[in-house]
């Protein structure tokens, strides 16, 4: 990727970068007549800081986003006030759904790529809170006053720019948390009506949707601290109708004490793993269409992807929260080993699949 420039200095109450206030887990909404409902929206997080023509795009890792959106220009500068702080996330829809594959696709170091792809992949902003308007810092400000503020601010916007909907029946969030998975959501996000913006702290509640399914352990890797002893991520793979098995994602997340007891677990399936495994030519780096593990990728940054193969049998059950285009969107969380079933058992047929529906629905709600 380019080097990119450092944020500039804006006539703004505060400067970027910014961290931007987060959400806690939890596994229902909260009740009580205090809060105030959103969609969880699957994007870039993204902090938009407007200094009259000055716009500078943030993401949530203070990155600068706006090059790799530049279609966004214009609208934004056509929908905001000539001084504020915006809170929101960029989106890609794509027949009717949400995109994040899409949206990925967008952070290219070419330029040439870029202006192509923004042209025929564009992004959308939805914004959801604003923290300064003019010389005023609203962080102290209760959210339900920065929501009305919002409101006033983009009354009248048009696409690509939106307002994300919300709500204070907390009925209507229930039913958007089933209902808009189908769009590609990722659930429903709770504020506090009288809760100010607080940067980096988690004082919103996020409610995910969260689903086991039983996937074959096709190989793990390593953990970079400590190859040959503790083990980094279990690779985790579904047989899809044809019969073949395609990675789907891993699951990564253990203690130091796991990693090396999953060492001790793994040691017998590791022994001729290779015999009828069937990417045992992946080794070999021969190219194939399905997704496998190994393969270099633009978005590793170098990272190692180095696996180790094991003999197939072993299943375990995982929890995962959003499964998009035949992978899991983000690691899953192992929950325990299953003995009792058959790897060949493990199929994409497992899997929840969400009612689509069309995006718009979200937007006019």
């Amino acid at each position: 990727m380019p080097k990119l420039p450092p944020p500039p200095d804006m006539a703004l109450p505060l400067q970027p970068p910014l961290e931007p206030m987060l959400a806690k887990g939890a596994k229902k909404l909260p009740k009580g007549d205090a809060w105030i409902y959103e969609p969880k929206w699957d994007g870039f997080r993204v902090i938009v800081f407007r200094d009259g023509d000055a716009l500078y795009l943030q993401s949530r890792g203070k990155k600068p986003l706006l090059r790799y959106f530049p279609e966004l220009e214009e609208p934004l500068l056509e929908a905001l006030p000539e001084r504020c702080i915006v809170d929101g996330e960029l989106v890609i829809a794509r027949d009717g759904e949400l995109n994040f594959d899409a949206l990925q696709m967008r952070l290219h170091p070419a330029d040439s790529r870029i202006a192509m792809l923004a042209e025929t992949s564009p992004a959308a902003f939805v914004a959801f809170d604003v923290i300064a308007l003019g010389d005023t810092d609203l962080c102290t400000t209760p959210f339900v006053q920065r929501r009305e503020i919002l409101e006033q601010i983009l009354e009248g916007c048009v696409p690509p720019i939106h307002i994300t909907a919300a709500t204070t029946d907390r009925a209507v969030a229930a039913d958007w948390f089933e209902r808009f998975e189908g769009a590609g959501l990722d659930g429903v996000i709770a504020k506090g009506m009288a809760a100010g913006y607080e940067p980096g702290k988690r004082t919103m509640v996020k409610v995910k949707h969260d689903r086991t399914v039983d996937c074959v352990v096709a190989g793990f890797r390593w953990h970079k601290h400590g190859p040959g002893e503790l083990v980094g991520s279990l690779i985790l793979a579904l047989f899809n109708d044809d019969g073949r098995m395609q990675q789907i994602g891993v699951a990564a997340s253990f203690s130091k004490a796991k990693r090396a007891e999953l060492k001790d677990v793994l040691a017998p399936w590791m022994e001729d793993a290779l015999d009828d495994h069937p990417w045992a030519e992946w080794m070999q780096e021969e190219a194939h269409g399905e997704r496998r593990p190994g393969q270099q990728s633009r978005w590793s940054a170098g990272k190692s992807l180095k696996w180790e193969p094991l003999r197939l049998g072993l299943v375990a059950e995982v929890g995962y929260n959003h499964f998009d285009r035949g992978r899991l969107r983000h690691p899953a969380h192992f929950k325990r080993w299953r003995p009792d079933k058959p790897h060949t058992d493990c199929t994409f047929g497992q899997v929840e699949v969400a009612p689509p529906m069309e995006i718009q629905e979200i937007f006019d709600a």
